[in-house]
């Protein structure tokens, strides 16, 4: 069964308490955090303090993606917190296995995540070694963007590759993620769907999430 990792990005910060207790009750599986830093991408979301507040309510496990420059800097921070998942870019990482194995180190589960010109056949050489792969399937530093089509055929070519080196990576995919792509996503190979405002915005937040968990 498909997982299911709701965006706190699109979620009511004036009702951060009782948006997490949403999450609590449902069939979500974990709760997706994005960190942006103005520089690796356009925007600024939140950081540690936020996550902080968030990791002493949500009974799920974090899922932690850093949308910043050099995030191996805060690998242990990160792990005091009790993330599960820590997600950093291949892009934003000038030496991504020490990074990986440090997160590791640190007792998290490791994720690397892909902007959506970034080839999977980047991977190759580390996709042995980590625990998931995240798909930017819009690009980085904004909610509600447009699915981008060509994330289809990028999933397939990576659910092969995975299976060919006999890796146990999760598939992850975020960005314009509902009704309409999720059915097509875990046709093609998706583990774990990432979904912000298609969950938090919709008139029943827990019966999308159970929809999605039920595709």
């Amino acid at each position: 069964m498909v997982l299911v990792s709701p965006s706190l990005l699109a979620a009511d910060f004036l009702k951060l308490g009782s948006e997490i207790d949403m999450i609590n009750r449902s069939e979500a599986d974990w709760l997706h955090l994005d960190v942006m830093d103005g520089s690796f991408v356009p925007n600024i979301s939140f950081g540690f303090p936020v996550i902080e507040a968030v990791a002493k309510v949500c009974e799920k496990p974090l899922d932690v993606h850093f949308m910043i420059e050099r995030p191996e800097r805060y690998i242990e921070q990160t792990a005091r917190l009790g993330v599960m998942m820590m997600n950093i870019h291949i892009e934003a990482c000038t030496h991504l296995h020490r990074a990986v194995q440090e997160i590791h180190a640190a007792g998290m589960k490791a994720g690397v995540t892909l902007n959506p010109t970034t080839p999977v056949s980047m991977l190759e050489d580390i996709i042995g070694d980590i625990d998931m792969v995240l798909l930017m399937s819009v690009n980085p530093g904004f909610g509600g963007q447009d699915f981008i089509e060509n994330t289809i055929s990028k999933v397939t070519r990576l659910r092969r590759m995975i299976d060919a080196a006999g890796s146990h990576a999760l598939i992850e995919v975020d960005g314009g993620v509902h009704a309409g792509t999720a059915p097509r996503l875990v046709q093609a190979g998706v583990d774990v769907l990432v979904s912000g405002s298609y969950v938090f915005k919709s008139a029943s937040p827990e019966q999308t999430i159970h929809e999605l968990k039920n595709l």
